[in-house]
């Protein structure tokens, strides 16, 4: 596919990406895990680049899970610097771009290194207007939820909020993501075919592809492929196939 093959009036607002399979791509290559992740980095420039290139307003890629910090001590230190050497390095690519960073997550638990030069790279692209690239740091939904929940709890023990008035939407306007649409399309690299804790509530209607590549083999045309897919699919919304197509004629 290429970037002819996409509908632009059909274009998913938001896109969420599991970029799993760095250190499986580095072992097969007979190298060590850093080097897998390095070369995701190249895949997370070239897909932010195809993304705002076809119109895709926001683009969130699961960069470090709460999971992750279990990992090997070592392991956990190359990647919080190679977050943000790789960010930083990017930093004047974006601007020129006109993409805007920000990112959701358990950021406190981050070292303090991280967070202050990660924060002068979100200031710096905070003029910007077109693609929003949210990195999800530190960041689980079982975390997000659960905060969600305590907020809740707090507003409802100050009497600032009652029992009858929590909806869906209350829930929502408590998640990291509030200022985001809930994705429309999820896609995961690397084979495994789950969801591994990322944005629970948020995907509950999104279009979901998994893709056998690991992320350091996933190109721009991947990406085209996984919009034109998702393109080629009805949204039902709970709805019949004949309620949505009565609904798009008369729209």
């Amino acid at each position: 596919m290429s970037i002819n093959d996409i509908d632009k009036e059909r274009l998913p607002r938001h896109v969420a990406i599991i970029m799993d399979g760095n250190g499986r791509w580095a072992r097969e290559h007979g190298m060590e895990r850093a080097w897998g992740h390095r070369n995701g980095v190249t895949t997370v420039r070239e897909i932010t680049e195809a993304a705002s290139e076809v119109g895709v307003e926001y683009l969130t890629l699961y960069t470090f899970s709460t999971e992750n910090w279990n990992r090997p001590a070592a392991e956990v230190d190359m990647l919080m610097h190679l977050v943000v050497s790789s960010i930083e390095r990017e930093t004047p690519d974006l601007i020129k771009n006109n993409v805007r960073l920000t990112a959701i997550g358990d950021l406190d638990r981050m070292p303090q290194f991280a967070r202050e030069r990660l924060q002068r790279c979100f200031e710096d692209t905070a003029h910007c207007t077109g693609l929003v690239l949210c990195l999800a740091l530190s960041y689980s939904a079982r975390w997000e939820l659960v905060n969600a929940c305590r907020d809740i709890a707090r507003e409802v023990s100050a009497g600032t909020l009652s029992l009858d008035e929590i909806d869906e939407k209350t829930v929502a306007g408590r998640l990291a993501t509030v200022d985001m649409p809930d994705p429309d399309l999820m896609i995961r690299t690397g084979g495994d075919v789950r969801v591994s804790n990322f944005l629970l509530w948020q995907i509950a209607y999104s279009e979901l592809v998994f893709v056998p590549k690991y992320w350091p083999d996933f190109t721009r045309e991947d990406f085209y492929d996984a919009i034109v897919d998702y393109q080629g699919r009805q949204r039902r919304y709970g709805k019949t196939g004949d309620q949505v197509v009565a609904e798009q004629s008369n729209s």
